[in-house]
């Protein structure tokens, strides 16, 4: 799964790419400096997996992971394909979801494209290239639909949804803020619109607004202004989070005491991200290995046994479940097995966040 890193040039989006993936991807302060995406790998901040590798001292810990794309900036006109506008729209449609990131704060040591902050200005820039850009793919559809109506009047149907849709963008909502029926939700997957993907906005605010953020106007205003977006937001200091990116876990837990937070932001951002996605992990316990395994939410044991390996969902027989939270009040999968805890779970069980599984197969 892929989240794309968005954002006008100089908002302190390379820097928070860099600072999630340690990946020293080049930063300046001129636009386009980021002209091809980095990617970079991210593992999800899990402290069950912490927990169950102090249990079993295995020997190698995996944790799921999120990829991030950091994608180049862009500036007003990028549909029409001004500044990188084409590579951005292309690299857009790539992506799952899409972090957009936003400045909150002033800073004249620090120019902005626009001359002056204004988030809200900073979002609708690259929302309105992204309506355009579904505008003219829902107008092509609608001319496709139209023709096909003569020989079939079933087209009428995703006729009047492209045109709910068409209208929605036009008065400047993304396709993901509309409601749909179920069928409606079958087409508009069909049409892999840029506005239906998910997006969470990130604030950027300064290091001396981090005793009150959630007080901060420029915030509340992105805050309003994701409601109506169907959006979600993480307020950080991406300057911060360059800091505590360089340090030790001991000088981090200790910077983050310091600073009066319990995580710090890109954590709190990569597990929203994850979510987000509507991902979810369960984990697999033992001596060799304790590992995060990613699946989608509402995903059955046999494709969920498929991640391991194919020949596990083929062969699957059943799923030995226990509880994370049972294994751990319990302290070991003995106790737990003699409390009753361990489920045997058949094919048609879905699987939870946090179950620990054995896959019993046969091939």
């Amino acid at each position: 799964m892929k989240i794309g890193i968005v954002g006008l040039p100089n908002v302190g989006k390379s820097t928070m790419f860099n600072s999630i993936t340690k990946a020293g991807a080049e930063c300046a302060n001129y636009p386009f400096c980021t002209i091809e995406p980095n990617v970079g790998v991210v593992p999800v901040p899990d402290e069950r997996i912490d927990n169950l590798a102090k249990m079993y001292n295995p020997q190698k810990i995996t944790h799921a992971v999120v990829e991030f794309v950091d994608i180049a900036g862009l500036v007003k006109g990028a549909s029409r394909g001004e500044g990188l506008g084409n590579k951005f729209l292309s690299h857009i449609r790539e992506v799952d979801a899409i972090c957009q990131v936003v400045r909150c704060f002033e800073d004249s040591n620090v120019v902005h494209v626009d001359g002056s902050v204004d988030p809200i200005r900073d979002i609708e820039t690259i929302n309105l290239e992204l309506i355009f850009a579904d505008i003219e793919t829902v107008d092509k559809r609608l001319d496709k639909a139209r023709k096909s109506l003569k020989a079939d009047k079933k087209f009428q149907f995703e006729i009047d949804l492209l045109e709910k849709i068409k209208k929605g963008l036009e008065d400047g909502l993304p396709a993901r803020a509309l409601e749909y029926s179920d069928e409606e939700k079958e087409i508009v997957k069909d049409l892999f619109l840029l506005t239906t993907k998910p997006i969470i906005y990130i604030a950027n605010i300064s290091e001396s607004q981090l005793e009150a953020p959630d007080r901060e106007e420029m915030v509340i205003k992105v805050k309003d202004y994701a409601k109506r977006d169907n959006a979600d937001v993480v307020t950080l200091c991406v300057k911060v989070e360059e800091e505590l990116s360089g340090l030790d876990d001991q000088d981090k837990k200790e910077m983050l005491e310091a600073l009066g937070l319990e995580e710090s932001g890109l954590d709190k951002l990569i597990k929203k991200s994850y979510d987000l996605l509507g991902l979810m992990s369960f984990l697999t316990a033992g001596e060799p290995e304790v590992r995060a395994w990613t699946i989608k939410k509402g995903t059955k044991a046999p494709e969920a046994a498929g991640k391991i390996h194919s020949d596990i969902q083929r062969g699957f027989i059943k799923a030995e479940v226990v509880s994370y939270d049972d294994l751990m009040r319990e302290g070991s999968m003995v106790a737990a097995k003699e409390k009753g805890l361990i489920r045997s779970e058949g094919k048609e069980y879905i699987m939870q966040d946090g179950d620990i599984v054995l896959f019993k197969f046969n091939v």
